[in-house]
């Protein structure tokens, strides 16, 4: 192997264990936030992101800290993978003043400006005309930057699907749209919900680039991002990836989940996407045991360290519950 060569599959080896320990961090976080919601600790709704985890770090590989995300509801992957710090979203798990969202917000607003971090939303598909709005801003300021727009299958019924798709075409804008199809909206199923089931073909009506990618290969996640990137970049208008993916768990942890097969869910979990990368990488033999024991112990300590600093945080106080609420000339 040339020199060359030799330092490409060096590097190729690095960026894929950054990719691991990413997904790896999304895994453990929101276990930890099983364990905490179930004893107390932390209240309110919560969507859990496991198994999906190859299509928030896949994504995030093609874009600059200068882009913008817009997220859904189930949205602690992307906002880890976009790079906010642990200890900040887990105190805005715990509602602390210490969160990103100053503990307004808990888990499904989840929020930081400084990274371009457009927020979770609470309303289904309620994203979509937000990354509208950013990217036409955007484009009339003549910032070069790329909106990506994560929302789910369910989103797809809304009215508001179909306006904003229209008006990204139709105004040329420089939008991401990143479909993650995990093949229930809440707990109905897919072809029960949608007359056309090939959700990229509904996209692509609406005459911008859109196609299916297999959402639980990270690496298939990043080379599909990558290319719908540099096309927008280019000037080819928005583009539309259906990523196809699955949630391992409930659609949050208030639901009893009846309304699918456990051997379904069993079926999927062989194509975890953590698992499927690791064995990549054994294979290649640039992943050991101990290797993968190190990175989970690290990033175990990493999560500890953040649950113990949210506990520790404070509360906002009674008397400051209405900032933020009117501008400083209505509190005047």
């Amino acid at each position: 192997m040339s020199r060359t060569a030799t330092k490409a599959a060096r590097t190729e080896a690095a960026h894929q264990r950054d990719l691991l320990r990413q997904m790896l961090l999304i895994r453990s976080f929101e276990d930890k936030c099983v364990q905490l919601y179930s004893a107390g600790e932390i209240r309110g709704f919560v969507h859990l992101y496991i198994g999906e985890e190859a299509v928030a770090v896949g994504v995030n590989q093609a874009l600059t800290a200068d882009d913008n995300i817009v997220s859904t509801y189930r949205e602690h992957g992307h906002a880890l993978a976009r790079g906010l710090p642990v200890d900040s979203v887990m105190a805005e798990m715990y509602g602390k003043t210490t969160g990103c969202s100053r503990g307004r917000g808990g888990s499904m607003h989840l929020f930081d400006i400084s990274r371009r971090f457009y927020g979770g939303n609470a309303i289904v598909g309620g994203g979509l005309p937000l990354s509208i709005g950013v990217a036409l801003a955007d484009q009339l300021r003549g910032d070069q930057r790329v909106t990506a727009c994560f929302f789910g299958d369910g989103a797809v019924a809304e009215g508001e699907f179909h306006e904003c798709m229209n008006l990204a075409a139709l105004w040329h804008l420089p939008v991401l749209f990143c479909c993650e199809n995990n093949f229930y909206a809440m707990g109905t199923a897919v072809e029960r919900a949608q007359a056309q089931t090939d959700l990229a073909l509904r996209a692509g009506s609406y005459g911008m680039a859109a196609w299916p990618v297999d959402g639980m290969d990270v690496l298939a996640v990043e080379h599909a991002a990558r290319s719908a990137v540099e096309a927008i970049r280019e000037g080819g208008g928005p583009h539309f990836l259906e990523l196809r993916t699955y949630r391992f768990r409930a659609h949050s942890m208030y639901d009893p989940e009846l309304y699918r097969d456990k051997a379904e869910v069993e079926e999927w979990k062989k194509r975890d996407p953590i698992e499927l990368l690791t064995a990549t990488m054994r294979q290649s033999g640039e992943l050991t045991d101990a290797d993968l024991q190190a990175m989970s112990d690290e990033l175990t300590g990493e999560i500890d360290e953040a649950i113990a600093a949210a506990r520790a945080a404070p509360a906002e106080p009674v008397e400051d519950l209405t900032r933020f609420v009117y501008s400083p000339e209505a509190r005047s």
